[in-house]
């Protein structure tokens, strides 16, 4: 009986590790594991970053794009300042512009050649370079769609806009501005391919009418020069707003004429 409790009191020691050692050994390995973590996540952070600056890059080119409103043209609308998304998606899916849309389109005769020259701040510098806000070099203008190709359009002094012979009911336009009567025009027929545009703040918008002296376009805007439309108003927070079409557009008759266009379309600040 002695020889049995000895026994069995030697096998438990010899096969049991003293406490100290065993906490040592845990703490060890523990230290080890966090090493490798965080080893792994330094390893995987470029990974991560060029992953999110590739994702950044496609939602860019292919769906949509945040834009700043660099002038007062499109009052009340649009307030300088403002950042807008633009749905770039749509036109990859062939869908022509409709009167009424806000468009971001690129400059499409050097409607801005007497622009000063802007300075980018520092986030935009670094927001351009890669593809989160275009570039502060780029020259793209924001206006309303107020006909497209095929439409015939005119504005006489002391009338609204009238397109294929409606006349607009325009609420959109900023309070005490006139529909035209600072530039008049037409009757002019919409050439296949290119479209009328105009700012909101008609007294401080070098739109369509201002450039129909043009040689190159003659104040109509090419669609392929259109980036997308303009769809929602994100910034500052307090100004959140849709874009919707006005339903002077929609009105009976006011799309008669059947436009031919292939592709999107925009105009100036």
């Amino acid at each position: 009986m002695a020889g049995g409790h000895v026994d069995d009191s030697s096998g438990g020691r010899e096969g049991k590790a003293p406490s100290g050692e065993d906490g040592a050994g845990a703490g060890a390995s523990r230290h080890r594991k966090a090493e490798r973590r965080q080893r792994s996540f330094w390893l995987e952070l470029p990974v991560l970053v060029v992953l999110a600056v590739v994702l950044a890059l496609l939602v860019k080119t292919f769906l949509v794009q945040a834009f700043s409103i660099p002038s007062d043209s499109m009052q009340n609308t649009l307030q300088r300042g403002d950042r807008v998304l633009v749905d770039k998606l749509t036109p990859w899916f062939d869908s022509k512009p409709e009167r009424g849309e806000v468009v971001v389109f690129h400059d499409p005769g050097n409607w801005l050649a007497d622009e000063p020259a802007r300075k980018p701040s520092l986030v935009q510098t670094v927001l351009g370079a890669i593809g989160l806000m275009p570039s502060a070099d780029e020259k793209d203008l924001i206006k309303r769609v107020i006909a497209v190709g095929g439409d015939s359009v005119e504005c006489q002094l002391g009338g609204p806009v009238k397109v294929n012979g409606k006349s607009l009911v325009e609420p959109y336009v900023y309070p005490g501005n006139t529909p035209c009567d600072d530039k008049p025009f037409g009757p002019l027929k919409v050439p296949p391919g290119m479209l009328w545009v105009m700012g909101d703040h008609r007294q401080d918008s070098a739109d369509s009418r201002w450039h129909m002296h043009d040689a190159k376009n003659h104040g109509f805007v090419p669609v392929g020069d259109v980036i997308g439309r303009a769809f929602v108003v994100v910034w500052p927070v307090s100004r959140w707003a849709t874009l919707p079409i006005p339903k002077t557009f929609e009105q009976p008759g006011i799309g008669n004429q059947v436009p031919s266009v292939n592709g999107v379309g925009g105009g100036p600040r």
